[in-house]
């Protein structure tokens, strides 16, 4: 019998041989194989699991004009389109505009917001909207509006433009779209250029009176009749604004023009979406400034980070308790096979030709105890997926070919105490005790 044959025989009968002690210590390394496997699919899949839950709760970045000219005229439909395939090369992205004017109903100032309601509507899944979204002459006001002015759905207000007010329309209700300090300011300005040449334009305008769009009494309550179609309560800016489509607020306004701001939704996080921000600032051909809306970026960041923080913690714990696990076990199968291991060094074995036998022992029993793991961690993994976000997960291959290869190390890593001990016996005191 060849070396390498009594090899096999001899490791094939130390497995099965003793097949309580093999049990342990393919259960301990099966243990922490399917919790890390678990912990790991999960980790890597509640980012994007959890990136795309949040796109129903808003935009995670916008865009407004960057040069005076474009905050007098607004983004144009060519540029949003520009905009919307840069932003959206490879990814999933959402997007809608918003218009923004100061108008007056019954002598107060409130702002109206132009815009195409199925984007807006895809865009805002979790706006609770009682009764319905704006149509052709009606309109849906925020929580904060219907309240002020009494109303509620199906009752009628007329709302008036006035040229004069031109230049705060938009002031409050960018920030509603951003909330954050940097977005603010840059809608903000956004609105004030558009408005100051709205003021030029009526001041050069004599028919903008007609259908009063344009009043230059502040207690002219003229203007055109909307029914509220809807009332939107988000508990946010968005209670404080009037909601119209883009064709009744030029109507009303008495002249077309582009956006005043752009939301999107995009599929990505972190600097992935900071990456797009500064291709889109650097590229002079768009003439449009974006940023991050802070509020949903450090959401997804901060709780991503605990979930991360969390895995690493609990792995270390996993780690530790399988090395403790297989550890003790193949300290275990080492003193009981004491006398075995004095015997064949009297014979003489060499103390490294021991050692090599049981380290391939204890990595079988991690490979074993690894692919066993790795099914559990996939069966787990898939359930805590479905039971939280509602979605499957796909096996990624990878992840479970170092669930192995961690598992067989741990295994062999674990061995090594207990193994140095068995090198380092005695014959002739083994021999002296039989």
């Amino acid at each position: 019998m060849t070396n390498r044959k009594m090899f096999f025989t001899m490791l094939w009968g130390a497995v099965f041989r003793r097949r309580s002690r093999a049990m342990m210590a393919v259960i301990a390394s099966l243990v922490g194989a399917a919790t890390l496997f678990c912990l790991a699919s999960v980790c890597v899949a509640v980012p994007q699991q959890m990136n795309e839950e949040m796109r129903a709760y808003g935009a995670n970045l916008i865009v407004t004009p960057a040069s005076a000219t474009g905050k007098s005229q607004g983004i144009d439909t060519a540029t949003v389109r520009n905009v919307t395939a840069l932003i959206g090369a490879g990814r999933s992205v959402k997007s809608a505009a918003y218009r923004y004017e100061s108008v007056r109903i019954n002598s107060a100032p409130y702002t109206i917001a132009g815009v195409d309601v199925k984007a807006v509507r895809a865009l805002n899944r979790h706006w609770n909207v009682t009764g319905d979204w704006p149509g052709s002459g009606n309109v849906m006001v925020g929580r904060d509006v219907a309240d002020a002015l009494g109303v509620k759905v199906g009752s009628r207000v007329t709302i008036g433009y006035r040229a004069a007010d031109a230049s705060a329309s938009a002031s409050s209700s960018a920030s509603a779209k951003s909330d954050s300090d940097e977005s603010t300011e840059t809608a903000e300005s956004s609105a004030q250029g558009t408005q100051s040449t709205q003021t030029t334009q009526g001041e050069q305008t004599t028919q903008a009176t007609e259908n009063g769009r344009v009043s230059s009494d502040i207690m002219d309550n003229n203007g055109t009749e909307f029914r509220i179609a809807g009332i939107v309560d988000t508990g946010g800016n968005e209670d404080s604004i009037i909601y119209a489509t883009t064709a009744d607020v030029s109507k009303l306004a008495g002249h077309e023009r582009g956006a005043d701001v752009v939301e999107y939704s995009v599929n990505a996080m972190g600097d992935e979406l900071n990456a797009i921000v500064n291709r889109i600032n650097k590229n002079t051909n768009t003439a449009v400034k974006a940023q991050t809306v802070t509020r949903i970026t450090s959401s997804d960041t901060r709780i991503i980070a605990m979930l991360q923080t969390l895995f690493w913690i609990v792995s270390l714990v996993v780690l530790v308790l399988t090395l403790v696990g297989v550890g003790t076990t193949i300290s275990s199968i080492v003193s009981q096979r004491r006398n075995e291991i004095g015997l064949r060094k009297a014979l003489g074995a060499d103390s490294r030709a021991i050692g090599v036998e049981f380290y391939v022992e204890s990595g079988i029993y991690g490979l074993i105890g690894g692919l066993l793991g790795t099914a559990i961690g996939y069966v787990l993994a898939r359930v805590l997926c479905a039971t939280v976000f509602g979605r499957a997960i796909g096996f990624d291959w990878l992840l479970s070919a170092g669930s192995l290869l961690l598992s067989v190390a741990i295994a062999v890593i674990a061995s090594i105490p207990p193994v140095r001990r068995a090198t380092r016996i005695d014959p002739a005191i083994v021999l002296r005790e039989e």
